[in-house]
């Protein structure tokens, strides 16, 4: 086992990465930038480095010092979290060359299904279901506009760097087109500093539902069921649940064979996971794959009771993995509420701030996974995302009212948060039934928006 980890991360997913080497017996090392020197990732953490200014791309996005710190503390691996550096296959290319085993798949994957073309091209060969649309470069907006007009609008726009709902424009009408390419090529190059784009059909009211995957370095591939991830806001997760209630046994098991048969076309390694998209007809495409632990996996650990970041590293430490699909069971009801700091009557502006006193839920089947502490400060350097509420029962409908209930008992003082928009979502009978697709919170939206209007 590997004696001493570095967390190239912040936040609660620093916090979760830690907890969870503690209880191998692994010593860690957190990373920080000027602006986060009394995080509780910093305080949890055996040691704790600096690695420089409050800005990302100074700290937790400066690869040479984050290797350096590495180097120096005498860490022999490194567990890239989510976000940031996660899926940079130039970092995990330099872990590889300083002798550093990287927790996550090698560097060559994360390059291919990074590209979301070339992944695409992947799927296609390995005969997964891929959304229409075109591969190839693209090299301007009038050839753009053409190969739009041949798949049929509405088409999506996406960045072939892209990933966490980033480049992402849709296009419902011809003359709506080439402001919205040139908007989703100037955000892929200011967040991947990549402006490549492609184009594929947009799905009216599908569903997003993921597999997570876990695969270790002796050809062992499995599943652990599905996520369902339809709630979101500019394609931004906000709540997630396992299992989703619109899967039937025959397609959970015809997509769960799908999604291992993608990981195992790419040779994949480690936990990743299959992200499609379901059309009301139970048609499902290939979206993309994420090469690294999702925010959500909280969810999946209740419903199996596989701990994924144990089992990221060791899967990176040469275990081979100890399920077999067969052993994997699916039990219960797990949902993820995303707790921002943010101001939902403000178009969800970020809030940072000083918290100056919260209380967190508990109870039975209650899990928190956080870095916020009263008197800490919320950056605005980084993501919104402040805490992670999760519950499990039997039953959705136990689920739901679990999470009701825990929302309810949620205190935080001195910033405003995206809160009482989460429980109103509890109290909603269409969320309740299960009658959603990826374009219900806009629903949502606009319904509250009417209401303030009146």
């Amino acid at each position: 086992m590997l004696k001493k980890i570095l967390i190239a991360n912040r936040g609660e997913i620093a916090v979760r990465i830690i907890r969870a080497c503690r209880e191998l017996g692994i010593s860690t090392v957190a990373i920080y930038s000027e602006a986060d020197k009394y995080a509780l990732h910093t305080q949890m953490a055996d040691e704790a480095v600096c690695v420089g200014g409050a800005q990302s791309k100074d700290s937790y996005l400066n690869m040479t010092n984050i290797l350096s710190a590495c180097v120096l503390t005498g860490c022999e691996g490194i567990h890239p979290g989510f976000g940031f550096l996660s899926e940079n296959p130039k970092f995990a290319k330099m872990c590889e060359e300083c002798n550093i085993k990287y927790i996550g798949p090698d560097y060559k994957i994360i390059e291919l299904m990074g590209n979301k073309a070339k992944a695409r091209e992947v799927m296609k060969k390995a005969n997964v279901p891929v959304v229409p649309g075109y591969e190839g470069e693209i090299t301007s907006v009038s050839q753009a506009l053409e190969i739009a007009k041949e798949i049929g609008f509405p088409v999506m726009i996406k960045a072939a760097a892209g990933g966490g709902g980033k480049g992402i424009r849709i296009v419902n009408e011809e003359d709506e087109f080439e402001h919205n390419y040139n908007a989703a090529k100037l955000e892929s190059k200011a967040c991947f500093s990549d402006d490549r784009i492609y184009i594929e059909k947009f799905i009216q009211k599908p569903r997003h539902i993921e597999f997570q995957i876990l695969a270790d370095e002796y050809g062992n591939t499995i599943h652990l069921g599905e996520r369902e991830c339809s709630l979101q806001r500019n394609n931004q997760k906000v709540l997630e649940e396992a299992p989703s209630t619109f899967l039937n046994p025959k397609l959970r098991e015809k997509m769960g064979e799908v999604a291992k048969c993608a990981a195992k076309a790419v040779n994949y390694k480690n936990a990743g996971t299959i992200e499609f998209l379901v059309d009301k007809d139970c048609s499902f495409y290939f979206m993309e794959m994420n090469t690294r632990i999702q925010v959500e996996h909280p969810v999946t650990e209740w419903v199996t009771g596989i701990d994924l970041i144990k089992a990221q590293i060791r899967i990176a430490d040469g275990e081979k993995l100890k399920w077999k699909q067969e052993d994997i069971q699916i039990t219960g009801h797990a949902i993820e509420c995303r707790i921002n700091a943010e101001d939902p009557s403000k178009n969800f502006r970020p809030c940072p701030g000083r918290i100056t006193d919260m209380y967190l839920p508990g109870g039975k089947g209650v899990r928190i996974d956080s870095a916020i502490y009263s008197g800490c400060e919320v950056s605005p350097y980084y993501d919104s995302m402040i805490t992670k509420l999760i519950v499990f029962a039997a039953t959705r409908k136990e689920a739901i009212a679990k999470m009701h209930r825990a929302l309810g008992e949620v205190i935080i003082e001195g910033i405003t948060t995206n809160i009482d928009f989460l429980y109103e979502i509890m109290e909603r009978p269409d969320y309740q039934e299960g009658d959603f697709t990826i374009q219900y919170l806009e629903k949502v939206l606009e319904e509250r928006s009417q209401e303030i209007k009146k």
